[in-house]
């Protein structure tokens, strides 16, 4: 939980620095003068001053956003000097006020690029797009989809990785086309698979879109070794041990460590005999008694045992994609043009109720994100980074009033109307706007809730 929340708050604090620094950053280039620059709003944490204007940096306490405060007529108590009006943001020009406007989710943009950049440059590791199980009837078995094949392309993309695939296949979902996949069977054989239009329409509804689709990832079949043995818990009580290997539950052979998982949840608060290989002893008997644990819901069983981890393992369904500075730098401004319209589509068709709201992500669920990719290395949370980071950039350019997107949309009408929006005009403009984004936030922590309660 602490990992989590530093995770998080670390994500939090690049993510609006780069943001806040893109509004600093160009108005000083274009001669405003910057009052105050703020990580977090509220009481000051931490603040200094520097530079000719003696900016105030500030480091503030709820880590929730940031501000760039300048020098602006509307918004100062005192009259300012003749001297600095000129450098007053509203004395502004309108095409200087929309560049400064615009440098925020510009700037998150741009760091999405460099991040993605410097991701291709060292090398993506994933897991190779090979089908494990296609369930029967589902829209994969009528496409012909067997276990073993491994997808080389999804429509026009190239599809190295499951990540790759997913997101032509969320694509292509919301294209509405019939979608031609070439894949590898088990055999080493090209073969085109077709999924027609008509199934791909509503898989964008749920999240899971391998589950609509009807398949599963291979997966390498991890014996049933005991790696670790929790202290005070039924698997210790019983007197596993580490290195034991299940070999029956109940008298059913045990060939793989999800079969011992999925046979304990079944069998909550009821004894089971299990059969042991042990190391230097030989095969043993056991009756241990699952604890029952309450689990979205339903009441599964728990052995406080841990599987005997093994890398070698995932070395055969690993693939390293490598590529040089230039191919990447392309390769990171179409993944970052790719990932925007994508967001964009998403949220276009959750307005009009063709995409489900599980499709949001809340503080929750991010959080949770964060601290998930920090553990995986460096790679995985630059990558998280990326995605939050036009997430913000393109949520910060839509047309709603106290976003960015609804000032440059105020200009937009300035420039048509050739003065002004009045100021009246824009306070209601900002209640509604403010409305707006409490409503999408109290839905977004409603989605993070739902699946925390199941």
């Amino acid at each position: 939980m602490f990992f989590t929340l530093v995770s998080f708050l670390i994500a939090l604090a690049i993510l609006i620095a780069i943001h806040e620094f893109g509004h600093f950053w160009i108005a000083q280039r274009l001669g405003v003068k910057v009052l105050r620059f703020s990580i977090g709003f509220g009481r000051p944490l931490l603040s200094w001053r520097r530079g000719a204007d003696q900016t105030e940096y500030v480091i503030a306490a709820i880590p929730l956003g940031g501000y760039v405060k300048m020098l602006d007529e509307r918004e100062s108590d005192e009259p300012i000097p003749a001297a600095e009006r000129d450098r007053a943001f509203n004395r502004q020009v309108l095409w200087k006020r929309a560049a400064i406007v615009v440098a925020g989710p510009l700037f998150n943009l741009l760091f999405a690029i460099i991040a993605y950049w410097g991701v291709f440059m060292a090398g993506d590791t994933g897991l190779k797009p090979v089908i494990g199980t296609v369930e029967p009837t589902s829209i994969a078995a009528e496409a012909g989809f067997q276990p073993g094949d491994q997808l080389l392309t999804v429509g026009e993309r190239l599809t190295p990785s499951w990540e790759q695939a997913l997101l032509a296949l969320t694509v292509a979902a919301m294209d509405g086309q019939d979608l031609s996949i070439q894949v590898r069977d088990a055999n080493q054989h090209l073969r085109d698979r077709l999924i027609p239009r008509e199934a791909l329409s509503g898989l964008t509804e749920e999240p899971k879109l391998l589950e609509r689709l009807g398949v599963t990832p291979q997966r390498p079949v991890i014996p049933a070794v005991i790696g670790e043995v929790l202290p005070g818990e039924p698997a210790a009580e019983a007197g596993l041990q580490v290195g034991d290997r299940v070999r029956t539950v109940a008298g059913e052979p045990i060939t793989a460590w999800r079969e011992l998982v999925e046979r304990v949840r079944q069998q909550a608060g009821q004894p089971l005999l299990l059969e042991i290989e042990r190391p230097g002893v030989g095969v043993q008997q056991v009756t241990i008694r699952p604890r029952a644990v309450e689990v979205e819901g339903q009441m599964q069983g728990r052995i406080g045992a841990g599987v005997q981890a093994r890398d070698d393992l995932m070395a055969a369904y690993l693939v390293r994609i490598e590529h040089g500075p230039l191919e990447s730098l392309g390769l990171a401004f179409t993944k970052t043009y790719e990932m925007s319209a994508l967001m964009l589509r998403m949220m276009g068709r959750m307005l009009i109720g063709e995409a489900s709201i599980h499709n949001l992500s809340g503080p929750i669920s991010i959080a949770e994100t964060a601290g998930r990719s920090a553990s995986y290395g460096l790679e995985a949370f630059m990558q998280f980074l990326a995605v939050v980071s036009i997430s913000l950039g393109v949520l910060n350019l839509l047309p709603i009033p106290v976003l960015d997107g609804g000032h440059l949309m105020f200009y937009l009408i300035e420039w048509i109307k050739g003065s002004p929006v009045s100021e009246n005009a824009m306070l209601q403009g900002q209640k509604v706007g403010f409305l707006l984004l409490a409503a999408l936030m109290t839905l977004a922590f409603y989605v993070d809730l739902s699946r925390l309660l199941g």
